[in-house]
């Protein structure tokens, strides 16, 4: 959270002339209740129930940039289904970056929290590994959203090119 992927992945669909896909969106529409009621009402166990069930509908799917939530690479399944379709990339940024992205929102149920700043370390943390498995990651911290855009579409172009090759061979 707060490392750029709903503005990110929206400017990306726009620049590769793809459709954007917000798997926390389509929980709450399936839902019909907000993430943070989720994880109120039901708690985080139901929530990735329904996230993973998510995720492997719109893996089947083609020409998408799916922004998913931090917590997609919890369950490794979610990541192979992920794999199995696309590139996967995960952007990051430091706790400073986070904090200054994300306090003025109140509906991140995991920063709702005494200490936020030291969630999000722990988060890090507990995560870092997980998030090493993307095919590739982005510091988003230093870098304007066009910036981080232009990486993405240089990496997607590379894997074509690669794909491409491949085929030929």
């Amino acid at each position: 959270m707060g490392t750029g992927k709903t503005t990110i992945a929206t400017a990306l669909a726009n620049k590769l002339k793809m459709r954007y896909v917000s798997t926390d969106d389509l929980i709450e529409k399936r839902e019909k209740r907000t993430i943070n009621e989720i994880f109120t009402k039901e708690g985080e166990d139901y929530f990735r129930d329904v996230e993973s069930e998510v995720i492997r509908e719109v893996t089947g799917m083609d020409a998408l940039v799916v922004d998913t939530g931090g917590g997609v690479v919890l369950r490794e399944e979610n990541l192979a289904n992920l794999k199995s379709n696309g590139i996967v990339i995960c952007l990051t940024a430091d706790e400073n970056t986070i904090i200054a992205r994300t306090n003025k929102y109140k509906h991140r149920p995991l920063l709702n929290v005494e200490d936020p700043k030291r969630k999000i370390r722990d988060l890090m943390a507990k995560r870092a590994g997980l998030y090493a498995k993307a095919d590739h990651c982005i510091d988003t911290a230093s870098l304007t959203s066009r910036q981080v855009v232009d990486k993405i579409v240089d990496i997607v172009n590379s894997a074509e090119t690669e794909k491409q090759n491949e085929q030929k061979n």
